[in-house]
């Protein structure tokens, strides 16, 4: 029943997987592996020798024997020439009466080693030939660089040219390959497009695999200085030698360097015929899991039937793009299988990828075939991309030489010779040369450009290949890359095409270090690459709004930093407004002060003639309270908004009013020794109290106030100012002193008078009277005193508003001290204790007090 249920569930993802890939078409499509063929997928080299004939003749199809010699991909090489001739021969746009021919040569190097080929065989030796007999245009090379690195010279000499049709390599040696071109385009953008993949999937630690030549040097110059631009480090470079002796003592390091490297994704480039391959068949046993990222010749299946790179995270792909060769699939679906071979591994190519049915009598060998593989074949859906890399660069390759020398014949540039009445020999050289310059469009409609110089490949199709089961893998068309585009643009990715095959929203993370979030800054360490870091927050008042951010950025003044130091927030500007809560409370404590003294003024004003009153001074009494009103006043001169002319108001009425209060105090005190020591008959200052000379003291002390407070305002006077660093994430607007010298001037002359007030009182305090003002006076100024002096220590270590409010408690507290000590007791006797406030009682306790006396 288990194995039932797992065979139904498999047939559900088959068909599912099918249906999408057929719905994509062809940006998906199924990769088979195939553990039957001890050869994989390796492919054969094949030279293909074109030779021309008069007239429309039908070409002599491969005979060789394709099961045991040649894989499908080399079926597929074999198709695609067979299919570019017999477009050109029906053509009558292109070479008019004129056929193209070829002939076949495949595994010549393999059979060069095993010793049975001999070079000097003349069946196999372009243009060695006798009187009549066939000479050959040109021969098309490929896929392997090493046949045409061995054979070219044989072509050389026999005055034969050749285009190679395999993956681009340094065949460069004018004197060596002066008759070679080379069709694959150089890889000029490969570097810029794996970066810039690299770069789109934020990965910035990843390792290189290359062989160990000219060409990996190279690609590996280019990626270094690419990675470099966009901050990507390399965790390794593995050069893989040629050298066996070197290869096998280096074979353990190359693993180690994998293995212990924490980068997980690895670009892996080079010649696929290096021992690369031989290095990932003996990994795949140790299970190495990185997310491989390489080119198109490596997407191989190996000798043990496997993928190449294989890899529980994927395979990323790079692939010359090409269009879609919709004829292709065509022709291979009419052109008979017993025209090419009578085995059945054609038969086995035809049916794998387009799921044909067979005519007798090639479908008894199907019969013959195992129910497992029948059943595999089944369910297979038909390829996406049928012409490879190398089936394109052949098929252009038969063009570029058809519309070569169809130009030739057109230009009269050449003569022929017929031999047998349809046998033609053309300049081979000739076609050589308008070849090379040749440009044309193909009809896939694709630009073929022959000239190397401007030949240059900038496109590429990127697929991603995975495992699902374990005879099938997955590849998937994800983006593409077009070096013609400006930067940025450059770079496509499927996001959907990656969720669909891998079935989350973001690829294998590969970082040195975890990225800095915003809010923090990375640091590098001394010795370290640049992508392996740590992450500090930023400093105070400087933020970092992007993932690893090598600086924090420092907010404006008039901005902060939030508390995730991601943001720069404007300041709130802030003052001491009747608004808030404080200033509402301190503006009607100074209200209800003002009202309360100016009731007691009344009070006093009312009972004038009292003895309370009259004692001691009564003018100073009222001075003292119309400045005690001012005093509580000026206090609302601090709360709401400032403006230049309000800071100088408070500060110097602030100065003014309270010097007036205490030099009122110190007349008070004055007089009240002046009633008890100069009173006596005979003393000669008895005129000093009698003249009122201490009402003097009030304008001389204020005017040496206002002078400071004048020669304050011309030097240096208050302006409103605002503070950007006090408070955090405030601005806050107050009164700036100007000169801090005339402002402790200020305070300091204030505070002599009152410390002289408060020294006379205490002097005069155990005078005896009823009405005595010295112990209330000297209660004032200590009041007094001892809000100033703890002022300044508090107002310098308030922030922001509350100094001003400290500043104006302060005045409220000494201002309401006075008030309270010298006229709360008074107020107390005329109200409450109006019998005792009368000049019959002042007199008994006068006359008890000379009797004590």
């Amino acid at each position: 029943m288990a194995s039932m249920l797992s065979v139904i569930v498999f047939i559900l993802v088959l068909k599912l997987s099918i249906l999408f890939c057929q719905l994509r078409d062809p940006m998906c499509f199924w990769r088979i592996k195939d553990n039957e063929n001890y050869l994989g997928d390796k492919e054969a080299d094949c030279f293909f020798f074109i030779s021309t004939k008069h007239g429309y003749v039908k070409n002599d199809y491969y005979s060789g024997n394709l099961d045991k010699q040649v894989t499908p991909k080399t079926i597929l090489f074999i198709s695609s020439v067979y299919f570019a001739i017999e477009e050109i021969n029906r053509n009558i746009h292109i070479l008019p009466n004129i056929s193209l021919q070829v002939k076949i040569e495949c595994n010549l190097m393999l059979n060069h080693m095993k010793g049975g080929l001999s070079l000097k065989r003349k069946e196999i030796v372009p243009n060695y030939h006798c009187k009549n007999q066939r000479r050959y245009l040109i021969v098309l090379t490929g896929p392997l660089w090493m046949t045409s690195y061995k054979f070219g010279p044989i072509l050389y000499f026999s005055r034969t040219p050749e285009i190679y049709c395999g993956y681009f390599h340094f065949l460069n040696d004018q004197e060596q390959f002066s008759n070679l071109y080379q069709m694959t385009p150089k890889d000029t953008s490969l570097s810029l497009a794996m970066v810039s993949l690299v770069v789109h999937f934020r990965w910035n630690w990843v390792g290189v695999i290359i062989t160990d030549d000219e060409h990996g040097i190279e690609f590996l110059s280019e990626l270094r200085t690419g990675m470099e631009r966009s901050t990507v480090c390399l965790a390794f470079v593995t050069l893989i030698s040629y050298e066996r002796l070197l290869y096998f003592k280096m074979i353990h390091k190359y693993y180690r360097q994998i293995i212990m490297s924490s980068a997980k994704v690895v670009i892996i480039y080079g010649d696929k015929e290096s021992p690369v391959q031989f290095n990932f068949i003996i990994w795949k046993s140790k299970d190495i899991q990185r997310l491989w990222v390489s080119v198109s010749q490596f997407d191989m299946i190996t000798t043990i039937g496997d993928f190449m790179l294989n890899s529980l995270h994927g395979t990323l792909i790079f692939s010359h793009q090409h269009s879609e060769m919709s004829a292709f699939k065509q022709f291979m679906q009419t052109v008979h299988p017993s025209n090419y071979s009578n085995d059945m591994s054609f038969a086995k190519l035809w049916w794998t990828y387009f799921k044909c049915s067979l005519p007798p009598p090639n479908c008894k060998g199907l019969k013959k075939c195992p129910t497992k593989t029948l059943f595999r074949w089944f369910f297979v859906s038909p390829l996406g991309m049928s012409m490879s890399e190398t089936c394109y660069n052949l098929y252009n390759s038969v063009y570029a030489v058809a519309h070569s020398l169809h130009e030739m014949i057109f230009q009269h540039v050449d003569t022929y010779s017929v031999n047998d009445g349809k046998v033609l020999d053309y300049n081979s050289w000739k076609v050589f040369s308008f070849l090379k310059n040749m440009q044309f469009v193909n009809p896939a409609g694709d630009l073929v450009n022959m000239d190397q110089n401007r030949n240059l490949d900038t496109e590429y199709d990127i697929f991603y290949i995975i495992d699902i089961l374990k005879q099938y893998g997955l590849k998937m068309k994800i983006g593409v890359f077009s070096g013609h585009l400006p930067s940025g643009q450059q770079l496509f990715i499927s996001n959907e095409m990656i969720e669909f095959a891998t079935d989350i929203k973001e690829m294998l993370p590969s970082v040195c270090s975890i990225p800095c979030r915003p809010g923090l800054r990375k640091y590098f360490n001394e010795g370290k690459a640049a992508c392996c870091f740590d992450c500090y927050p930023c400093p105070e008042n400087e933020i970092s709004n992007m993932t690893d951010m090598d600086q924090c950025v420092r907010c404006p003044e008039d901005e902060y930093a939030n508390t995730d130091q991601t943001i720069c927030l404007k300041k709130v500007v802030t003052f001491l407004d009747y608004e808030d809560p404080l200033g509402m409370a301190l503006t009607g404590v100074a209200l209800c002060f003002s009202v309360l003294t100016a009731g007691v003024l009344c009070v006093f004003l009312k009972h004038r003639d009292t003895p309370i009153v009259k004692a001691n001074n009564e003018t100073l009494s009222y001075v003292l309270l119309i400045s005690l009103i001012l005093c509580f006043i000026c206090s609302l001169l601090y709360i709401g908004h400032l403006s230049m002319a309000s800071c100088i108001l408070q500060q110097t009425t602030f100065a003014i009013v309270f010097t007036v209060a205490a030099s009122t105090i110190l007349a008070k005190t004055i007089t009240v020794v002046l009633a008890f020591k100069i009173t006596v008959p005979g003393r000669r200052l008895r005129w000093l109290l009698l003249s009122g000379a201490p009402n003097y003291i009030i304008p001389i002390c204020t005017l040496i106030q206002v002078i400071i407070c004048v020669i304050w305002l011309g030097t240096s006077p208050p302006f409103v100012d605002s503070d950007l660093h006090m408070v955090h994430g405030h601005i806050i607007i107050a009164c700036n002193k100007g000169s801090v010298i005339a402002y402790f001037c200020v305070l300091g002359y204030m505070g002599s008078l009152a410390f002289t007030s408060f020294t006379v009182a205490f002097l005069a305090r155990n005078l005896p009277d009823t009405f005595n003002e010295a112990k209330l006076l000297t209660f004032s100024m200590l009041v007094f005193c001892s809000v100033w002096i703890t002022f300044i220590p508090v107002y310098y270590s308030s922030k922001g508003k509350a100094m001003v409010a400290v500043e104006v408690f302060s005045i409220l507290a000494s201002s309401a001290g006075m008030l309270l000590c010298i006229f709360l007791p008074k107020c107390y006797i005329i109200l409450l204790r109006p019998q005792i406030n009368s000049f019959n009682e002042f007199r008994k306790i006068y006359a008890k007090a000379i009797n004590i006396n």
